[in-house]
């Protein structure tokens, strides 16, 4: 059996990306390594990380392709708020089944999901 340990971010622009998720996530990085160009926190179980890479430039091409989620039990208001600090909205909040999510992009146009817990 597999476990998802991380996701790791490539992107020309780590200072903009690590300031939004720090923005984002309420807190600096748990891990700096800056002469190796990464930074990563710790979420739960898994781990986020942002990792300077010198061919990932621009947005992201195809930005729906793979995305990950973010869980909370205020969809609404995490949204409203990652818009204000420089989230970019994809899709307003809305009722799934018995839960709210929504979608927006980070400063390099990739989708992640806001969602409530799955019980």
């Amino acid at each position: 059996m597999l476990n998802l340990n991380s996701v790791m971010i490539g992107t020309k622009q780590p200072k903009e990306m690590v300031a939004f998720y720090e923005k984002m996530l309420g807190k600096p990085a748990d891990m700096v390594d800056s002469e190796n160009g990464f930074w990563g926190w710790q979420l739960g179980g898994s781990f986020l990380g942002i990792l300077n890479h010198s061919e990932m430039g621009g947005k992201t091409k195809d930005p729906g392709r793979i995305m990950f989620n973010f869980e909370t039990g205020q969809v609404k208001e995490e949204f409203e708020r990652i818009k204000s600090i420089g989230g970019t909205s994809v899709h307003e909040p809305y009722e799934m089944g018995q839960g709210w999510i929504a979608t927006l992009a980070d400063p390099d146009g990739n989708y992640f999901q806001l969602m409530n817990p799955m019980s």
